[in-house]
This record gives structure tokens, sequence and C-alpha cells, in this order.
């Protein structure tokens, strides 16, 4: 039977998938994994997977919970209530902000489950949302994939972003529905003060717009600074949702546990969508968060401090290796900027250059976005002594004279 002729035809595209770029750290990870396949030890400072162990009263009360057969059915999409009350507690005693449980706060599969969903909830065709750029690639995708127009500003450092927000909203242009911003900020490691997220409240109170704050690194602020919640701001709920996440603060990336937190009106976007998506996150995990949020209390702090340990331990290495990188003030990522010997060769050939020659996988710049060209990633997920062993690889590479040469080509089907 011949098909019809608006059957999909073998290597036709998707619609929303052809939206979407080829995944730039695809290419990394893979020549990672045929280097391990073939024996050699890859220390892979690349994607930010947390390599801590989760509290162990948390990962105890998982277990409790999984034995009782009730909470092995559907849950709730928007979060049980006393998870919720736990994420209200932990903001009014960290921040002084108060949020209402029932309206103003949502569980969420992991933060960019809150991300991508809240976009595609809140986004029409057309409708602008602003960000920095470079950025983590579901800010700029997930508008994307809502159909709506991701306007990219550059963002060197915060007063530039600003200063180019403020910019196009004289410009007469159409004016961004969202704003979304994520300090500490990922890739760069940019941060911001209380004053700064003042400033994006009162554009947003002048113009009209949402702001969708990604607080992911929220706790990881070294040297005495400490990141500030949007919401911190007053009024800002009227404009603002903030989004926090369990995985870098608790060890919990594979949990999968956020939070959306802020403005009601949003947050009911949020919940109405999801109802239609998921029943929320399996019970006894979310039991187990509450643990994590009431009563593991120091968790961040030694996390923190790991971070902050090797993130002294990376830099020194780099510039006794005679790469000057200026150490982040947060987050758990080094934004290293190419040696300038190397400049020419881009991001992408350079983290390959750098995986062959020196055995370390960083993740590229131009994997950002098109901003991020020129600089790599470092994850803070090895431990001292892997981290001074890259370095120590890194130095050999930077000072060998075959590493100015070009490296091999990648298969054709990688």
């Amino acid at each position: 039977m011949p098909l019809a002729s608006n059957s999909l035809l073998p290597g036709d595209e998707f619609y929303r998938i052809q939206k979407l770029p080829p995944y730039v750290f695809a290419v990394i990870n893979e020549l990672r994994d045929k280097a391990r396949a073939a024996g050699e030890d890859i220390i892979d400072m690349g994607m930010g997977n947390p390599d801590g162990a989760t509290p162990r009263p948390v990962v105890d009360k998982v277990i409790e919970a999984v034995q009782n057969p009730a909470n092995h059915r559907y849950s709730v999409s928007r979060g049980i209530p006393a998870l919720r009350e736990a994420i209200v507690e932990r903001y009014a005693t960290q921040y002084g902000v108060r949020c209402n449980v029932d309206t103003e706060a949502i569980v969420t599969i992991g933060a960019k489950d809150a991300l991508a969903h809240l976009l595609f909830a809140i986004i029409g065709p057309g409708d602008v949302v602003v960000s920095p750029n470079p950025a983590y690639p579901i800010h700029q995708y997930g508008v994307v994939m809502a159909e709506g127009e991701a306007r990219m500003l550059p963002m060197p450092d915060a007063e530039t972003f600003l200063s180019g927000l403020k910019a196009l909203y004289r410009s007469g242009e159409k004016k961004p529905k969202v704003i979304l911003i994520s300090f500490p900020h990922n890739p760069t490691t940019v941060c911001v003060d209380l004053e700064f997220m003042r400033e994006i409240v009162a554009l947003a109170r002048e113009h009209g717009t949402y702001i969708v704050h990604d607080f992911a690194y929220a706790e990881l602020g070294f040297d005495g600074y400490r990141p500030p919640s949007i919401l911190q701001v007053e009024g800002a709920k009227e404009y603002a949702v903030e989004i926090y996440s369990m995985t870098k603060s608790f060890n919990m990336a594979g949990w999968r546990v956020g939070f959306c937190l802020g403005n009601s009106r949003l947050i009911a976007a949020l919940a109405r969508i999801k109802s239609y998506l998921d029943y929320g996150i399996f019970q006894p995990i979310q039991i187990a968060s509450i643990v994590a949020l009431n009563e593991c209390l120091g968790a961040p702090g030694e996390i923190r401090a790991i971070y902050q340990s090797r993130r002294d331990c990376l830099i020194e290495g780099l510039k006794d290796a005679g790469w000057v990188v200026q150490p982040p003030r947060a987050s758990m990522f080094v934004w290293a900027q190419i040696p300038d010997v190397f400049a020419q060769m881009g991001s992408l050939e350079f983290a390959k250059l750098l995986m062959k020659k020196a055995r370390v996988a960083v993740s590229p710049g131009i994997g950002f976005g098109p901003m991020g060209e020129g600089f790599v990633r470092f994850s803070l997920i090895e431990d001292e002594a892997r981290t001074r062993q890259a370095t120590e690889q890194i130095a050999r590479f930077l000072t060998s004279p075959e590493s100015l040469h070009e490296p091999e080509p990648i298969p054709a089907h990688v």
C-alpha cells in the first residue's frame, strides 16, 4: 500500500527537533568514552555532575519510606504539603522571605523541569525572553521549544548585561515578556549583589515584565560571599519566581528535586501544566527531601567548603602551568579563557586537543552559545588529588612543543 501524501518519510525532521542544534558536548563525551574504552585514564571535568554522596540521613529516610506500600502510589504533581512547607521555611530562615505554601511554592522534578515547563506554560509564539549569553543551554532552547523568541545579551560581567537590558527597553523594540537570569551564573560564574536584583525588579515593574531566576547554585558562594535571592527584594513576588534545586546544595543530582517559588500567577500556570504532564516525584524521595531541608542544615556548608578547596587547587595548579584564571566567587565551575596561543583554534578544537594531549575533559564554551567562544568550563567534580593530576598533565601539555599541533580529525560519525 502506498504511503499517504502527508505521511512522515524516513529522514524527515520533526517540527521541534529541527529547531535544536546538535549537542556540542556530545562530541567531547564520545571522545572521552572512546578513550576510556581504549584503556586511557581521562580526568573528566566536563559535566557539572556532583560526585559527593547524598547526606546519610536522607538516604536512610528514603530506604525507610520506600518500605511503606502507601508511598508506592501516585503522589501529588505540585509536591506533598510537608515538602512545600519545608522549602518555604528554609526561605524564611535563610533569606527572610515569606511565601504562601499553597499559592507561592511548588515542587518540581529538578530545576530543568521547573524552567522548561514554566516557559512552556507562559510563553507563546513571538514572545520575547531576554537572557544573558553564554548560558546554560535550556535557558535558550527552553524558549525555542516553547515557540518564543530567545533574545541573548552579552554578559562578560553583570554590569554589561544590565546596561544592555536597559538599552533594549529604551530601543523601542518589542518588550520582553520575561527576563530569564541565573546568578551565580553557569557557565561564566558571574555573581551579583542584592542591588543588582533590585535594578532587575525595578525594570520589570516599570515595563510589566516577568522575571525567572534560576538559583541552582544558591548555597555555593565562596570566601564569605552569599548569593542573594531575588525574592529578598521588596515587591519582587509581584513579578518574579525563583527556582531552587537540591542538586548542588545537598548532592542530590539523581534524585531530581527542585522548587519554584514566588509570583502566584506563574506558580499557578506551572501547576496547571504539570497537572497534565506528571504525578509528581516518587513520594519516598519527597519524604527524604524533607529530612534534607529540616535536619541536614550543615550539609550545604560542608559541600561548599569542598568546592572552594577544589577551586583553589585548580586555580593554583593552572597558574603553575602558566594558565592564569580568575577564581570564581561562587558555583561549582571555573570559566577559563583559552590561552592566547590557542585562541584561533576555537573552544571545541581546544577541548579536543586538551583531551588528546592532556587527558583532561572540559566543556567547550561554544556549547553555551556563540558568546561562549574563546572559553572552556572546568567542573569541580574531581577530588584534589585528581585535580592536581589534571593540572600537572595540562602543564606538560602547555610546555610541550607538540601542543601547538592541530588535533587529529574526529571520525565522520562523531
